[in-house]
């Protein structure tokens, strides 16, 4: 992995301890900003994709050290799967939740998925595409999505947003890390090309479209939603 990705890779195996920790306090899931109402930390975003998913099996793209949202979804009853480029993160996942030892494993998303076609109603992808290449996300990771989900299937994506590669010390770990920034426009138009459509709101107060939120650290993320085929526009 090139540029940040292999800045960032280096970076999760040295933090997986801490990485779990953040997660599990939530100190970098909770938006001190954010352009809807109700989009006011990573819970509301899953709760609105799971409302948009046909059935309830679902595909965590980069679970993270400790597979936080893997254990959670499993104890209210979803039938979860997460993979992640980081063997440590993984394995941390099987000691610190072993009800889902068998749920998790290693895999590089910038390779085609273990997966069966339309194999899940749901997937999410959460702050991962920042620490891809260009060639790679659009190339495989985003197709592969596209594959794996079954018709109507949704996908949610968050990632830290605008051009170039942002470098930051991270107040959390005391330790400096980079991302790389992708603008929603064009994420978009890659995804539409495979079929992927963007959720708009039908409501008022619906959540949908491009959303923004900030954490702590006031980097601008995006939020969004896509389905396969027409469901996205109903």
């Amino acid at each position: 992995m090139a540029g940040a990705g292999n800045i960032s890779a280096d970076w999760y195996r040295r933090h997986a301890e801490r990485y779990a920790q953040v997660a599990d306090e939530w100190s970098q899931s909770i938006w001190v900003t954010h352009s809807h109402p109700a989009l006011t930390d990573e819970q509301a975003a899953l709760d609105r994709l799971v409302a948009l998913a046909p059935g309830r099996c679902g595909l965590d793209v980069g679970c993270g050290a400790g597979a936080r949202d893997v254990y959670r979804l499993m104890l209210a009853g979803y039938d979860v799967t997460g993979i992640d480029t980081i063997e440590e993160n993984v394995s941390l996942a099987r000691t610190r939740h072993p009800e889902i030892a068998a749920r998790v494993s290693v895999h590089d998303i910038r390779e085609p998925l273990p997966f069966a076609d339309a194999s899940f109603d749901f997937a999410f992808c959460n702050s991962v595409i920042q620490h891809l290449e260009p060639e790679a996300l659009y190339g495989v990771t985003l197709p592969e999505f596209s594959r794996v989900l079954r018709p109507d299937g949704a996908l949610q994506l968050i990632f830290k947003c605008g051009s170039g590669v942002l470098t930051i010390e991270d107040p959390d770990y005391g330790a400096e890390r980079s991302f790389r920034l992708y603008e929603p426009d064009e994420v978009i138009a890659q995804l539409a090309e495979l079929g992927l459509a963007l959720v708009r709101p039908r409501t008022a107060g619906e959540m949908g479209g491009v959303l923004h939120c900030e954490d702590h650290r006031r980097i601008d993320t995006c939020v969004m939603w896509v389905q396969q085929g027409a469901a996205a526009s109903r």
